[in-house]
């Protein structure tokens, strides 16, 4: 949990261009893991988990920084 904070931390740094930016490289990260999971060739299952909380983190930030 305390890297979840973190990463919190870090990301509240970024402006709002910076975090669209990663929610774009996070969402095409998402979308490899699926393929490689549909592909049955996925060595990090947990993976797919740890990249949909961070897309929620930055998505999360970016509307709180549009308030």
């Amino acid at each position: 949990m305390a890297t979840a904070t973190k990463k919190k931390e870090d990301l509240k740094e970024l402006n709002a261009e910076d975090l669209a930016q990663k929610l774009h490289g996070l969402k095409l990260a998402l979308f490899d893991l699926r393929m490689q999971r549909a592909e049955g060739k996925l060595a990090q299952p947990h993976r797919i988990k740890q990249v949909r909380r961070d897309v929620a983190r930055v998505l999360t930030l970016l509307k709180e920084k549009k308030k």
